[in-house]
């Protein structure tokens, strides 16, 4: 079963939606989808349902709720992207980390303080993911094409769990020397796992649409399906 819901946010000021999706049965854990730039689309909300079909409880929040409340693109349609690019240059990434974490509490509630947290976020919330990983008590998370992680790399000491990215060579928005980077700053930590695709692009691993790269997206799915079963349940 799916539906859209609302959490309070941390600083009070108003609710942000979140779609959920219920697996049937006990949640084996929750997994925390975050969107790309696109808003909560029907690519997220597949993930979503996708997920409680493998057995987890998946939440994916409305991280635009401030700037841009239910919008909803179409990566596939060029003229979309300024409406999109507006948003995300006026996106504060400290007020979303918190609204992450307030969706991690509401996850706690419905699946129990035993159960295990992960998180798994594209291009924004690629970077989300890191972000999360050192400020809030996210159990794992996931990567996909992360932008700006160089933000926060003075803060890898304080990821503690394990955290999975993955980097394709050719992504327009995150260049070589910022790939060498973050893998300078992440490669030492026996959490961090790091997965590099030649020859791909940003959004290869988009559920729809034209920007899929169909073998490399399966298998970095599969590889993100191992490690949540690893570290979630």
């Amino acid at each position: 079963m799916s539906f859209t819901t609302k959490i309070q946010s941390y600083d009070g000021v108003g609710k942000f939606n979140v779609y959920v999706a219920e697996p049937d049965g006990r949640p084996r854990g929750a997994i925390i989808v975050i969107q790309e730039i696109f808003g909560v689309d029907t690519d997220i909300r597949w993930r979503c349902d996708l997920l409680a079909q493998s057995g987890y409880l998946a939440i994916a929040p409305d991280l635009f709720w401030r700037l841009d409340p239910g919008m909803e693109l179409d990566p596939d349609i060029t003229s979309t992207m300024k409406r999109s690019v507006d948003v995300v240059i006026r996106f504060n990434t400290d007020k979303g980390v918190h609204d992450v974490q307030r969706t991690i509490n509401k996850a706690r509630e419905i699946v129990g303080n035993k159960a295990k947290i992960g998180l798994i976020g594209y291009c924004l919330g690629g970077r989300m993911a890191a972000f999360a990983s050192a400020r809030t008590d996210i159990d794992a998370a996931v990567s996909y094409y992360g932008v700006q992680i160089e933000r926060m790399l003075s803060e890898k000491d304080a990821i503690r769990n394990p955290l999975m990215l993955h980097m394709p060579e050719f992504d327009e928005h995150v260049g070589p020397e910022i790939q060498d980077q973050i893998h300078a700053a992440f490669d030492g930590n026996g959490q961090i796992t790091i997965y590099d695709y030649p020859g791909q692009h940003h959004g290869f691993a988009c559920a729809l649409g034209k920007r899929r790269s169909e073998e490399t997206a399966r298998i970095a799915d599969e590889r993100t399906a191992q490690f949540l079963a690893q570290h979630i349940g």
